[in-house]
């Protein structure tokens, strides 16, 4: 009886051997065909010299520097106006005309007493500069008085715009000499700064710059536009897409997935500089030509990381 049970328990164990090693097969070509499988598709880029600008972007608005205020020069009434709110006006131009009150009042009795004496008591008002009324103050008919102000108006050659600088970056002026400004509809005006107001507000610290443009046709008072101001800029400097640099939550570390191999990125630290146009610099380490990062794919990761390369930038 004993000679027929020992052949199957050895039989059972081998059996039991066999199961657990050819399980433990499986298992672990499962694990290695995932280890296969586990590649992230990434796009691959290398480094590059470019000009880069490190650029802030300011609201500067239209106005006109210079107002006229058009004076009434004798006491009486308004005969004519020659001119209406937004109205154009050359320097020259009649805008007003002013009976004087005496001759209101005794009308043409001294030149029927004497026809040499010739008196109107008409007095004519004409613009001192060319410019546009912002604003209208009397009609025809008012009674005025000598001195009354009787219109207002911009003179054309005084308008700007005034960008509010803050103090801290006064030093840029010195390379913004000539800049563009943008308007609300797109449109770019070619610039250069004509001066510095000589007095800073009290609560934003900021100084009046004040920035002459060349316009085909005429801008309203009061219009905020764009201007560029460049703070640094650099040329032929070593940088990366902006996207193949990532950085942790307080943006006080960066790094980008450097390829060691087709198959393998590893997290490499590096030092940017300034960034501009979708690219920015990179101080350290430095990177061969040859160098591959990953642009895209690259976010979350980790360090030695499988990748698959799908694209090259």
């Amino acid at each position: 009886m004993k000679h027929k049970i020992l052949p199957l328990i050895f039989a059972c164990l081998a059996l039991l051997i066999l199961s657990s090693s050819c399980g433990q097969g499986a298992a672990d070509t499962a694990e290695e065909d995932a280890q296969v499988t586990a590649q992230t598709p990434v796009t691959v880029t290398t480094i590059s010299n470019s000009s880069l600008a490190d650029t802030i972007v300011l609201n500067a608005t239209s106005t006109f520097l210079q107002k006229n205020y058009v004076s009434a020069n004798a006491i009486g009434y308004i005969k004519q106006v020659n001119i209406s709110p937004g109205h154009y006006v050359e320097k020259g131009q009649l805008m007003f005309t002013i009976k004087t009150k005496e001759a209101q009042s005794i009308g043409n009795t001294i030149n029927v007493l004497d026809t040499t004496f010739k008196f109107s008591g008409i007095n004519y008002i004409r613009a001192s500069r060319s410019g546009y009324v912002s604003q209208l103050l009397h009609q025809v008919g008012d009674y005025v008085q000598d001195g009354a102000q009787l219109a207002i108006i911009s003179d054309r050659e005084s308008f700007a715009f005034v960008l509010q600088l803050p103090y801290e970056l006064r030093s840029v002026i010195a390379n913004n000499q000539n800049l563009t400004l943008t308007l609300p509809d797109g449109e770019k005006l070619a610039g250069h700064i004509a001066s510095q107001m000589p007095s800073v507000d009290t609560l934003s610290q900021t100084q009046g710059v004040v920035i002459k443009v060349n316009s085909p046709h005429p801008i309203p008072e009061n219009l905020v536009a764009k201007a560029l101001i460049i703070k640094t800029a650099k040329s032929n400097v070593p940088s990366m897409p902006k996207s193949a640099v990532l950085s942790n939550e307080t943006q006080n570390q960066f790094w980008v997935m450097k390829l060691i191999n087709d198959s393998t990125a590893v997290k490499t630290p590096v030092k940017t500089g300034i960034s501009s146009g979708g690219r920015i610099e990179i101080l350290a380490p430095v990177f061969k030509p040859t160098d591959r990062v990953a642009v895209t794919g690259n976010y979350g990761l980790a360090d030695t990381a499988k990748i698959k390369i799908v694209a090259n930038e």
